[in-house]
């Protein structure tokens, strides 16, 4: 499986930088953690010693945040992000077949990244298109009654 690997993580002074912008706050994890994303496009690993730090919190707590929430990735993304819904109804309409075939094609695994950056597969528990399903978002476009031949040109579409 391919894992991501970034190509040059964030010095210690932009790290730095974030954090003190918001350690004045009343409860600031997880507006620091939205602005890592915002600055970096993830939570670089070299960021969770100096949060924890700031914060006078462990860092089990700090990585168990990052990794409860869904939209906190450790790892930069691909130039597309391509959501597929895991809820039990697109499950029962064969998204769990759909998702294996799809991460196999690309060589990767959930939250990994292609080979040539070009995009990265997420889980997401439901898109609202239930009645629709198997569902994906892909960028901030919704794509409902998907196949294999249907997610496939949507996927090379993103350059994979």
């Amino acid at each position: 499986m391919q894992a991501n690997s970034p190509a040059s993580a964030p010095d210690l002074g932009a790290i730095q930088e974030v954090i003190a912008a918001y350690t004045h706050l009343e409860g600031p994890l997880l507006p620091i953690l939205h602005a890592m994303m915002e600055a970096f496009d993830h939570v670089p690993e070299d960021a969770v010693q100096p949060i924890a730090d700031a914060l006078n919190i462990g860092r089990a707590e700090v990585h168990g945040v990052i990794s409860f929430y869904h939209d906190f990735r450790t790892l930069p993304a691909g130039r597309h992000i391509v959501k597929i819904c895991r809820a039990e109804a697109c499950q029962a309409l064969g998204a769990n077949g759909l998702a294996d075939a799809v991460l196999t094609r690309l060589g990767t695994s959930w939250h990994g990244t292609t080979p040539n950056g070009a995009v990265t597969i997420e889980p997401v528990y439901c898109l609202g298109l239930c009645a629709n399903g198997p569902a994906a978002m892909i960028g901030d476009k919704v794509v409902g009654a998907l196949d294999e031949a249907k997610l496939e040109r949507v996927i090379s579409e993103a350059g994979a």
